[in-house]
């Protein structure tokens, strides 16, 4: 018997290794694009509910769910790598978007908010 053990495929030796090998990542410029529009996002979100020059009425919220629903697709999918992982992490995360904008909008009509 041999004291050395073998392997029947060679794995990376670290995890940076491993994860190198699945795909590419973007450049530093493509994240800091995606952090200026985050930005510009928060600043219209900022604006949207802070400005009295406009009255948004009954389309300040749905404005504002819809400007985080664009905020939590731009994280998901490029600070979370969701663009790279299988598709059902991608669905997970959708998923429990939806449900949470489910309960916040049913909690909105049961305040009678929209009245």
């Amino acid at each position: 018997m041999s004291d050395t053990a073998t392997s029947e495929h060679s794995e990376p030796d670290t995890a940076a290794e491993h994860h190198d090998t699945e795909h590419a990542h973007p450049s530093d410029w493509a994240y800091v694009k995606i952090a200026v529009v985050l930005a510009v996002i928060t600043a219209l979100e900022v604006f949207t509910y802070f400005e009295s020059v406009v009255d948004w009425g009954v389309a300040l919220v749905p404005s504002l769910i819809f400007m985080m629903i664009v905020k939590f697709y731009l994280v998901a999918t490029w600070f979370m790598h969701l663009r790279f992982d299988s598709k059902l992490f991608g669905r997970m995360f959708t998923a429990g978007l939806t449900l949470a904008v489910g309960v916040y909008l049913v909690t909105l009509t049961v305040f009678e908010f929209w009245v």
